[in-house]
């Protein structure tokens, strides 16, 4: 699963930030491959309205 973050990170909760870390994603347009698994899906649905996802 391709992550990409696609809106900033400022305002965000403390929490929605450190999972964006979590996954690599830092600046707006960082893209980064991750495993599809549901410790993975737990962290991109805390965020999901930050990213755009798509199966690769």
């Amino acid at each position: 699963m391709t992550v990409k973050l696609v809106k900033s990170l400022i305002g965000s909760k403390k929490d929605q930030i450190a999972t964006a870390h979590a996954l690599g994603l830092r600046k707006i347009g960082d893209v980064t491959t991750q495993p599809d698994n549901p410790a993975t899906k737990g962290k991109v649905a805390k965020i999901i309205h930050l990213v755009e996802v798509s199966e690769a």
